[in-house]
């Protein structure tokens, strides 16, 4: 209970504090009321769209990985070499211009290699499968991440989402009756202001999805080619201090816990059997798509894949790891919560219980755990929508998700 005062208490001080929220497009809670809406600039013209949409490649007895299938927990038991030899529906396929992809690299990979659709409608038993598979997430961990991209970017009734751009289309049982559903672009859900490799949505005309060499480059400097916990808590400290000073919209709420946990997934993840491997730059730039650009930078190359002869990590990455995690880097450099209204207008959030204090999360890994879970079950800022709740319908769905995973 005391969360969710905390969650309802922020919420009413996130939309009065930062009225630019309320405006941005997204799923509409109350239905049929209008909703501005801000245009979102895309690479495409239009979102693709692949009339042939294939779902992931199915996993057999001689390929099993973990064994996770249909939405159901796998056994745990990772140390295995993905794509197994011989797994050729598994192999890498780079996207064609009719396929989406989005601000994750890690599901823009596994798409790449038919864990996910190859177009980028994916589905939330596909979610559940190919974190547990390709990266030996825990089925917890794996349910919430599935749940809070499926609940806040795609469409609860058909359990579709698009792992970037606006399919509304495609993913909703409804077309956009509801309201848009903007896939894992839209903003201020998954993803958000002080992105690794993205710019902000306020300072890129909307563009807060497509890959920044720069942005990347930086990255690597500042981590030194490794890509660990102090080197990225580092680089997110710069990311802040940046959108700080020049973003006049700039928003760093209680939901950044979500890319604190996202940039673990660099060290956690990413090398080969994860933490006993080195999150070196080869295997980081194989997963992002990057790739020198002959003279001292970085580009885009369309190829975000598993690197060769790779293994997934031994032992589940699960609810509990990742909340210290991001406790972790958080306190190396610990930054003000709230955003500004205008350049060098910065408005704190408030005190709350211990959890947040002058401006600064004060909880500890059991509050991170506890506030994921509400992220995605109870009334928050839903930034996209102009609104308080969520619909029932997400709740339902939610809590209906996360109750037997999350303990």
């Amino acid at each position: 209970m005391r969360h969710v005062i905390i969650i309802a208490a922020l919420a009413a001080q996130t939309v009065n504090a930062f009225p630019f929220l309320s405006e941005m497009p997204g799923p509409n809670p109350s239905r049929f009321s209008p909703i501005k809406t801000t245009a979102n600039v895309k690479r495409q013209s239009a979102c693709p769209f692949n009339a042939n949409h294939q779902g992931a490649a199915p996993y057999s007895s001689k390929y099993p990985y973990t064994g996770a299938k249909n939405g159901l927990p796998g056994t745990g038991i990772g140390g295995i070499k993905v794509p197994a030899d011989g797994d050729t529906a598994h192999a890498f396929e780079a996207p064609g211009p009719n396929d989406i992809r989005g601000p994750c690299p890690g599901l823009n990979a596994a798409a790449n290699h038919h864990f996910l659709s190859h177009d980028g409608i994916t589905t939330f038993a596909e979610l559940v499968d190919m974190q547990q598979n390709l990266y030996n997430v825990d089925y917890g961990l794996a349910v919430a991440l599935a749940t809070l991209g499926v609940g806040l970017d795609g469409d609860v009734l058909t359990g579709k989402l698009s792992l970037g751009c606006d399919a509304t289309s495609r993913t909703s049982a409804t077309g956009d009756l509801l309201g848009k559903e903007l896939g894992l672009n839209g903003h201020n859900k998954f993803e958000q202001d002080t992105s690794l490799t993205r710019d902000d949505f306020f300072l890129a005309s909307g563009d807060d999805y497509t890959f920044n060499s720069t942005l990347f480059a930086s990255m690597a400097s500042t981590c030194a080619n490794k890509f660990d916990r102090d080197g990225l808590a580092l680089y997110r400290y710069q990311r802040y201090q940046f959108s700080l000073a020049n973003n006049p919209n700039f928003y760093f709420g209680p939901k950044v816990v979500i890319i604190y946990g996202a940039a673990s997934f660099l060290y956690e993840l990413f090398p080969s059997f994860g933490p006993e491997g080195t999150p070196d730059l080869a295997t980081v730039s194989s997963f992002f798509g990057a790739e020198s650009d002959g003279s001292g930078g970085f580009r885009f190359n369309n190829r975000e894949m598993i690197p060769a002869n790779w293994y997934n990590r031994r032992l589940p990455y699960n609810i509990p790891d990742a909340a210290a995690e991001i406790l972790a880097q958080y306190l190396k450099y610990p930054v003000l919560l709230g955003g500004n209204a205008g350049k060098g207008n910065f408005d704190l959030l408030g005190s709350y219980n211990g959890v947040f204090e002058g401006g600064k999360f004060t909880g500890t890994a059991k509050d991170v755990t506890c506030l994921l879970y509400q992220f995605a079950t109870e009334n928050v800022p839903s930034s996209l929508a102009g609104v308080l709740e969520l619909p029932l319908q997400v709740v339902e769905f939610s809590i209906g998700k996360l109750n037997p995973g999350i303990k």
